[in-house]
């Protein structure tokens, strides 16, 4: 059974019931711990293989995109060498956000700039298109695939832009897996879906032991003005959404609050809203897993916590940002496993608990309630595609 509700007024906030010490006995047991976590070697790479409840497929980062090698099981993956410290933020405020078009620029032969290297790319397929960077900004090279549409190499048209984050232990190329090239089929819309680490929390986090991780740096200050570029897009707020799943969810939301001018549509699809509800369970297990296999003990909000980082990021904390934007959240309300409790139990209360926020501010917003764990519920990404189409600038 779904529930759904779209609020254009302000609304009574939900009663959210809080259970403040499952999270943390869970961490406790020896089965999600990410410290029971493994290292082995592939290629020069060092990589940590652990059980993650954040998780739901084997990554395997350093090969090129390709879709019949790496699902092998749908609980447990492989984790990414990734995360890092500091800011780097400043150049960020210099993207354009306002009403100036990108020039049109050639279907075809993408160049290095705004601090990308291009190291490997694959432009053959008509529409996925990938690349892998060299960058100060993460300390190995990470990945990205574009999606174009269908009829982008001969229309001469300008396209709105979808950034779409994967989740924990994923990469770039999750949605690719789950169905993102049948989804857009025949829709005006560019997808970009780069890597974000397998805890990179899309954040340039407090302390880092292996060297440069900043994520966020690299996604706003780099990768969105290499985009822009690069692709005939709108390089302005009504060209530009962003969403994803999960830890991905969390980074949309945060972003579109952050970064208010870049995104005029936001959706969370099984992504956390609240960091310091239930005890700050959120900012614990974003400290929890990148110190174990990210940071090499370093952590994105540090210990103790840097608060003021904690309210920046803190979508809870942040709603008048979401004024004037379209807003998606889905959620499940019965998760199946251990793993799927840790997850979705968390995630409900505090997009329960953001919602009741958007509707006290009178902030429009769309939610969805349903039957099942955490997982992408490929209807609702559907639903909300052409919900991201129909509110951003036409092609």
């Amino acid at each position: 059974m779904e529930t759904k509700v779209k609020v254009a007024v302000a609304a009574a906030r939900p009663t959210v019931g809080t259970r403040d010490t499952d999270l943390f006995v869970a961490f406790q047991a020896p089965f999600p711990c990410p410290a029971t976590a493994r290292l082995f070697d592939m290629g020069n790479q060092h990589r940590h293989a652990v059980i993650n409840p954040w998780a739901r497929i084997y990554s395997h980062p350093h090969r090129n995109p390709t879709l019949q090698e790496d699902i092998v099981n749908n609980q447990h993956l492989t984790r990414r060498n990734i995360l890092k410290s500091a800011g780097g933020l400043s150049a960020a405020m210099a993207l354009g956000t306002g009403g100036a078009l990108a020039s049109a620029a050639p279907a075809g032969a993408a160049g290095d700039g705004h601090g990308l290297h291009i190291v490997d790319h694959n432009e053959d397929d008509p529409r996925m298109w990938y690349y892998r960077f060299a960058t100060d900004s993460i300390g190995w090279n990470p990945g990205v695939n574009v999606l174009l549409p269908d009829d982008y190499h001969h229309s001469g048209r300008t396209y709105p832009v979808l950034y779409l984050f994967h989740g924990g232990d994923q990469d770039f190329r999750f949605f690719d897996f789950e169905g993102i090239r049948e989804w857009t089929a025949g829709k005006p819309i560019i997808v970009v879906m780069p890597d974000g680490g397998s805890a990179g929390w899309y954040s340039n986090p407090v302390t880092s032991n292996v060297g440069p991780r900043n994520w966020e740096h690299f996604h706003i200050a780099q990768l969105l003005p290499w985009v822009e570029a690069n692709f005939r897009t709108y390089a302005e707020f009504n060209g530009r959404a962003v969403s994803g799943f999960s830890m991905g969810g969390f980074g949309a939301l945060k972003y579109a609050a952050k970064y208010y001018g870049h995104f005029a549509s936001v959706s969370s699809h099984s992504g956390p809203a609240s960091l310091r509800l239930d005890d700050g369970a959120v900012v614990h297990w974003a400290n929890l897993s990148s110190a174990a296999v990210e940071l090499g003990g370093g952590t994105v909000y540090g210990v103790p916590w840097d608060e003021n980082r904690v309210s920046t990021d803190n979508p809870v904390e942040r709603v008048e940002s979401y004024r004037h934007k379209r807003v998606f959240m889905a959620a499940g309300t019965s998760p199946e496993s251990v793993w799927d409790w840790v997850n979705e139990h968390h995630v409900l209360n505090g997009q329960r608990e953001f919602r009741g926020l958007l509707g006290d501010a009178g902030i429009p917003h769309e939610w969805h309630e349903v039957e099942g764990g955490h997982f992408v519920r490929h209807d609702l990404f559907n639903d909300d595609l052409d919900g991201i189409i129909a509110r951003l600038r036409k092609a």
